[in-house]
């Protein structure tokens, strides 16, 4: 994850982000020698299907084609393991789940969530997240863990944020 990532252009090939996301949980579930079973596989997979945070129901209603005995427990499980192993993020404002663009390191998180498209974007901010940082140190607070969701329009929804040619093909 950079600073420089941005939300996907709608041409974006997913197929990449799904085959990456997917390679990287294998690799490190056999690391830490914990099993990523089939159903947390497919539910990794159904949310990297888009850059959208999705719901835990909607997992279910998703995954129930596939596996007709498939329960909210089911489901529930299987986002508690990929929480625990850092490779999806829950998006507390919208009760919803998003793949984590750096699984394996333990970091804050910025997320940038478009109220148009309902894309979420991973940002790392060090600069934002340090001065927060420093504002809980004062505080003497210390957290647990730090997300900070910001909702908005993405470059691709918000018309005066494109260029001229940017705005001529959409």
């Amino acid at each position: 994850m950079t600073d420089q990532a941005t939300f996907p252009a709608p041409e974006h090939d997913h197929n990449v982000c799904i085959h990456r996301a997917i390679s990287v949980a294998e690799q490190l579930c056999l690391t830490r020698g914990v099993q990523l079973t089939p159903i947390r596989h497919k539910i990794l997979e159904l949310i990297w299907n888009s850059h959208k945070a999705v719901k835990a129901y909607d997992l279910l209603d998703q995954i129930r084609p596939v596996n007709d005995a498939a329960k909210p427990s089911t489901v529930y499980r299987a986002l508690d393991f990929l929480l625990e192993q850092g490779l999806i993020h829950r998006v507390e404002s919208l009760n919803a789940f998003v793949g984590c663009h750096c699984s394996g390191t333990q970091h804050d998180q910025l997320l940038l969530i478009c109220t148009a498209c309902h894309t979420v974007q991973e940002r790392a901010a060090p600069s934002v997240l340090s001065a927060l940082s420093k504002e809980l140190g004062d505080a003497g607070f210390v957290p647990q863990r730090k997300t900070i969701e910001i909702h908005g329009l993405c470059k691709t929804c918000h018309p005066a944020t494109n260029t001229a040619e940017e705005q001529a093909i959409q």
